[in-house]
């Protein structure tokens, strides 16, 4: 009987092999089809994973806005705390994107369309303060000199054509999403926030009843580390590239430098990218004032933003994001630079707190691997002491 058993699982084991094969076989054979039903597959499911993106994004306001509602007396608020929640927050996102359609874009769009019809004028203009230089003059070297001379003949305007920008943006925009999947994935995100209690509940289950008890608590406690960096990262560096972005087109206003909105803005986002962001928005802000309002307010700039930028270093962002991101500036280059390198403008934004999280896992590891080294130590010198007594023993 169990030699039939065992003949029968060998034959089991052959069979699934070579459908096995067969399938791998096929699915090279006619790869371009494969990848093509991946490709719509993963358009499918787009707008769900954007969905659950954004719930990720508006847990905690919607947390936090709850709290305040089940606090309420009336009866009928505390019920709908959480409907009401979801509500609120959605209805501040949509006053903010207001604002920002007819108040705040329409400023930098202007700022913008004027810099694209006159850079042609500003271009020429650099060429001849260049032109004007000492000959011992440090820019005067021969790699500058032929950048300069290769530049000499090119139509700088023609790739910032204002129909060109905008056709680059709808064909981005109509590439990302579209209105249907912007759509699918506000009600996946409304659904997964009305329902995290009961989807936190199953997932806590399921990794309880796959993974072992002492897997099951390491998982949940970096879990809830690794969220809270991530979510205090995002939502941090956000709030304050609003506030650097505001202050900077402010203070530049009030200097009279032209551009002074989009450059604010320019900065303010390029903020949102620790140490690197800041750095290069800066010095393109200083180029286009030194060529637009001359080198003595470009250097009035420098100073202004360096000093707003420092501000915000030492106050106004250990204030927001707290201690929690606090690594070394090196590592946060390595960071940004990798990411950067291997997934673009997202990578060098989520790098920080990825490596935020990777810094915690290496430090318990070392812990883990020193208290491990110590208590075999001790162990050790229990069973010597333990021998020593047994030799005066006998």
């Amino acid at each position: 009987m169990n030699q039939i058993k065992n003949h029968g699982k060998k034959w089991l084991y052959w069979f699934v092999l070579g459908v096995a094969i067969i399938v791998v076989y096929k699915a090279l054979d006619n790869f371009g089809d494969v990848m093509g039903s991946v490709q719509k597959f993963c358009d499918i499911i787009t707008p769900f994973f954007a969905g659950i993106f954004i719930s990720y994004l508006l847990y905690m306001p919607c947390r936090k806005i709850e709290q305040i509602y089940a606090k309420s007396k009336l009866k009928l608020v505390t019920k709908k705390a959480r409907s009401l929640s979801i509500l609120t927050v959605y209805l501040i996102i949509v006053i903010l994107f207001v604002i920002l359609i007819n108040f705040i874009l329409p400023v930098v769009f202007d700022s913008v369309v004027d810099l694209i019809n006159n850079i042609q004028n500003y271009y020429e203009i650099a060429i001849q303060k260049y032109n004007h230089l000492p000959d011992d003059n440090i820019l005067k070297g021969d790699m500058v000199n032929a950048m300069i001379q290769s530049m000499q003949d090119l139509d700088i305007k023609q790739y910032f054509q204002l129909e060109r920008i905008l056709e680059y943006i709808l064909s981005a925009i109509n590439a990302i999403t579209s209105v249907f999947n912007l759509l699918v994935a506000v009600i996946v995100s409304v659904y997964i926030l009305a329902e995290r209690k009961q989807i936190l509940n199953a997932l806590k289950k399921l990794a309880e009843a796959v993974l072992k008890e002492k897997t099951y608590k390491s998982l949940g406690k970096y879990f809830n580390n690794s969220n809270e960096i991530f979510f205090k990262f995002i939502a941090s560096q956000f709030l304050d590239a609003i506030i650097v972005g505001v202050l900077v087109t402010i203070a530049m206003s009030i200097m009279g430098i032209k551009y002074a909105p989009l450059l604010g803005f320019l900065i303010g986002l390029s903020n949102m990218i620790p140490c690197i962001g800041a750095i290069v928005a800066t010095v393109i802000a200083a180029i286009i004032t030194l060529i637009t309002g001359g080198l003595s307010q470009a250097i009035w700039m420098l100073i202004v933003v360096i000093v707003l930028q420092q501000i915000d270093a030492h106050i106004i962002n250990p204030k927001i994001i707290g201690q929690s991101l606090k690594i070394s500036p090196l590592l946060v280059i390595f960071a940004i630079m990798v990411g950067g390198a291997y997934f673009g403008i997202l990578g060098m934004f989520l790098s920080v707190p990825a490596i935020a999280v990777v810094r915690i896992l290496i430090e318990d590891y070392v812990d883990y691997k020193i208290a491990m080294k110590k208590s075999v130590g001790i162990l050790k010198t229990k069973e010597e002491i333990q021998g020593q007594i047994e030799i005066k023993e006998k």
